[in-house]
């Protein structure tokens, strides 16, 4: 046996299963940290501040919405995780399963802190002084992640069969 680089379509459906893991597993981090633990933002709380009952109501149920999306994301995943288990074609690979969730992970910072925190203002990750910072850190790791998972991805070796 000898090592050899698998081609990209060999490896389409498991990394296709790690970026939509990615994605819901960085939603539901953004979700339980920064909302629940953290509370430092809820889906609408810059234009809907927790200043009544009823807006606090409000981003309670678009926290639940955002929930919701990350749950659908998930599974997704792991379904498409479970179709590429059972094809002989796909490789597998620790390094490229990683590297697909890190992608996806990054693609959820990037876009979601992108559309939410720059273009719609709905929230910022953590309002108040340096919030700019905070919002520009966020979309920064973001891309961060998803160069390291498309290098992990890139440098994968397999053992060819």
């Amino acid at each position: 046996m000898e090592a050899k680089s698998e081609t990209p379509n060999q490896r389409a459906p498991l990394i296709t299963a790690g970026i939509f893991l990615g994605v819901g597993i960085g939603g539901f981090i953004d979700g339980i940290l920064l909302h629940q633990i953290l509370q430092w933002h809820h889906m609408l709380s810059n234009i809907r501040p927790l200043t009544n009952i009823a807006n606090i109501d409000l981003n309670t149920l678009w926290d639940g919405l955002f929930h919701t999306f990350n749950w659908v994301f998930t599974v997704v995943g792991v379904v498409l995780l479970w179709r590429a288990g059972g094809r002989d074609d796909v490789p597998w690979s620790s390094q490229t399963f990683i590297g697909s969730i890190l992608i996806g992970t990054g693609l959820f910072d990037f876009v979601e802190g992108l559309i939410d925190h720059q273009i719609l203002g709905i929230h910022h990750v953590k309002p108040g002084p340096n919030e700019l910072a905070w919002d520009l850190g966020f979309l920064a790791f973001g891309a961060l992640l998803i160069v390291i998972g498309w290098i992990m991805i890139k440098k994968t070796r397999v053992i060819s069969h």
